[in-house]
């Protein structure tokens, strides 16, 4: 997890963001799948994965350990919890970070599955499926 204490707090604040978060959504009026996984989560959970999400908003681009290059155009946020590892699979378009997918992390390699979802939202995304 980053720590915005360590950084200059009025610079951040003047500039604003580098991205702006945005939810997948499915379909004109559809759901938000990463919205929804978050508001699943402990408070505590959802705390310390928003204020990598907000890093990543202010920072980008970042490296690791905050962010990661999957595939493609697929980055994850890394956010290790009190006793888990959680994972926000998103790609950059435009000035805008599109939240694909969250997950939280069983193994050591991103899942096939996860990975395959995120593909497929990217390509409903981009209006080739």
């Amino acid at each position: 997890m980053v720590h915005f204490e360590k950084m200059n707090q009025t610079k951040v604040l003047k500039d604003g963001p580098k991205l702006m978060a945005v939810f997948f959504r499915q379909g004109a009026g559809g759901s938000e799948p990463v919205r929804e996984w978050l508001k699943s989560l402990p408070q505590i959970e959802k705390t310390e994965i928003g204020k990598d999400i907000l890093a990543v908003q202010f920072g980008w681009p970042l490296g690791l350990p905050l962010v990661d290059h999957v595939d493609a155009d697929i980055w994850e946020v890394r956010t290790k919890l009190a006793n888990r590892i959680a994972r926000i699979l998103f790609v950059v378009n435009g000035s805008s970070m599109v939240l694909l997918h969250g997950f939280i992390k069983k193994s050591q390699k991103t899942p096939k599955p996860d990975l395959d979802l995120a593909k497929d939202r990217l390509k409903r995304l981009k209006g080739l499926k």
